[in-house]
């Protein structure tokens, strides 16, 4: 069971990082050639799209798998492999925090701009978003690479 479980851990993670890593490289440097307008119109609809059932379950999946790995007695288990995952754990518990208390209000508030009576200009809303919400990106997918690497070694 405890294999199962950690395996089920790395293939979350490894979605999850996937696809952060995909934001970070492809979506965002796409996003940042488009104009004010254009980049609050997009960017607000990814944020409506993305938080739905399947994401949902990857990103919660990345934490509720290793731990239950950890909860599940193994005979053979190293402690290296038990800090292994301890660590992965740790890390995609830091990413949760960071998304929670650092993209998911930017996200907010970008929302709130578009929808504000009267409008925040595209270019305001941008300037008070983007760069914050890229840092907090960069620094999320770091520690979700980092979970999927460390999870990956406990196996090995």
């Amino acid at each position: 069971m405890a294999t199962l479980l950690l395996a089920l851990a790395i293939i979350a993670t490894g979605l999850y990082a996937g696809m952060m890593l995909i934001f970070r490289t492809g979506i965002m440097p796409a996003l940042a050639r488009l104009s004010d307008d254009q980049f609050v119109m997009v960017m607000s609809r990814i944020n409506e799209a993305v938080p739905r059932a399947v994401f949902m379950l990857v990103f919660l999946s990345i934490v509720v798998f290793p731990a239950a790995a950890l909860a599940v007695p193994v005979d053979g288990r190293t402690d290296t492999q038990r800090w292994l995952i301890i660590a992965g754990l740790v890390c995609a518990v830091l990413n949760h925090l960071i998304t929670i208390g650092g993209n998911v209000p930017l996200n907010k508030a970008l929302a709130s701009a578009e929808s504000a009576s009267p409008a925040v200009p595209a270019g305001q809303a941008r300037a008070a978003f983007e760069s914050r919400w890229n840092l907090f990106h960069l620094i999320r997918t770091l520690f979700t690479l980092a979970s999927f690497a460390l999870l990956v070694s406990a196996a090995l």
